[in-house]
């Protein structure tokens, strides 16, 4: 398939060894050749890129790198919420997790950059937080807290506590756990199962209950 067969629809995407989550943060750092074209285009026309993680490969191309770029059909859309440029060449970059998709087609241009056709997955319903999994919101507070100290918070604005989905995705972001298993959270459409396994992978670790 050649990039000419894609249709007006397509968006960029930006393989990562990163998983990005509705609502996620992420920021970056520029400097290659294919990702400054993108995100210069992106960012002038306020469209988002499409982040999807990594099965095989590196994030940077290397020359004379023969290792191909093999990527998980699911990921995420994200806009760039902040932009500088500290010397030519160099983009520094905040982007805000939006909406999940699926890639159907994918294909990768001539300079590198990857192009795919994708559908939209629908956001995770509201959900409230249970009484018995409260302390996951709970413990959250307190580890964003500790953050705040050191004026470093790893969540935009406004947090959402009281919903199963924004506080399991934000558990997902900064627990340890295989990348694998962190892309299979992000999948689930079912938001108040991604809590309760969080809270699994929660209570083996020194912020459980």
């Amino acid at each position: 398939m050649s990039p000419a067969s894609l249709s007006a629809d397509a968006i960029p995407l930006f393989p990562l060894g990163t998983i990005l989550f509705p609502d996620g943060r992420l920021p970056l750092r520029i400097f290659e050749v294919r990702y400054l074209d993108m995100i210069k285009k992106c960012r002038r026309a306020g469209t988002p890129f499409g982040v999807v993680a990594l099965v095989e490969g590196e994030e940077v191309q290397r020359a004379g790198s023969a290792a191909p770029e093999h990527f998980h059909a699911i990921g995420t859309l994200a806009g760039i919420t902040q932009f500088a440029q500290p010397q030519p060449g160099l983009y520094e970059i905040v982007a805000r997790g939006t909406t999940r998709f699926r890639v159907t087609q994918s294909v990768r241009t001539p300079y590198g950059l990857w192009m795919g056709e994708v559908e939209t997955i629908a956001a995770d319903p509201p959900c409230p937080i249970p009484p018995d999994l409260a302390y996951v919101a709970g413990n959250l507070v307190r580890m964003l807290d500790v953050f705040a100290a050191a004026d470093a918070s790893p969540v935009f604005e406004p947090k959402q506590l009281g919903d199963a989905g924004w506080v399991a995705n934000r558990w997902c972001e900064l627990l340890p756990m295989p990348s694998d298993t962190r892309q299979r959270m992000m999948e689930m459409t079912d938001p108040l199962l991604r809590l309760e396994l969080v809270s699994d992978v929660l209570d083996l670790t020194e912020f459980g209950r």
